[in-house]
This record gives C-alpha cells, structure tokens and sequence, in this order.
C-alpha cells in the first residue's frame, strides 16, 4: 500500500533507473506485491491451521491407542510367604 501512495505521489521516487516513469508501472508493481502478501498471508494462515488440527486429533489418537494395563493375577497364598 505504501509502495502505491509514494508511486502515485512521484514514481521517480521508487523508479530511480527509469528516466521519466509512468504511474502505470507503480500500480502494476503494487498489485503485484499485494497479490504475492495476500498469497503468503493465506499459505501461512493454511499451515498454522493444520498444524493446530494436527494437535488436536494428536491426543484424541493416544487415548484410543493406549493399551489397558495388564494386572497380574497372584493367588493368596503367594502373598503370605
């Protein structure tokens, strides 16, 4: 958005190699900037979002899969000698 303002306010302020930039070239790049943040933002948002998922099932999974304890049955007797 910044890039945008000060491009339109005087593109030879971004565009210091071109001898007399157009405004046309400013928007073009600010769209472009803002498509590719808008992409990332989005990628970022999906991963965080399946790593929570991925957290959440986690423990659901281990209480499924975890084996009972085996008691060992010992007669009385054993236990008095």
């Amino acid at each position: 958005m910044l890039v945008l303002i000060i491009g339109l306010i005087n593109p030879k302020w971004l565009l210091v190699w071109v001898e007399k930039p157009g405004r046309m070239p400013i928007v073009m790049i600010a769209v472009a900037l803002f498509m590719i943040a808008m992409v990332l933002f989005g990628e970022g948002t999906k991963r965080k979002q399946e790593a929570l998922t991925a957290q959440s099932e986690q423990p659901a999974q281990q209480a499924e899969q975890k084996p009972a304890k085996k008691v060992k049955i010992v007669p009385a007797q054993e236990l008095i000698k």
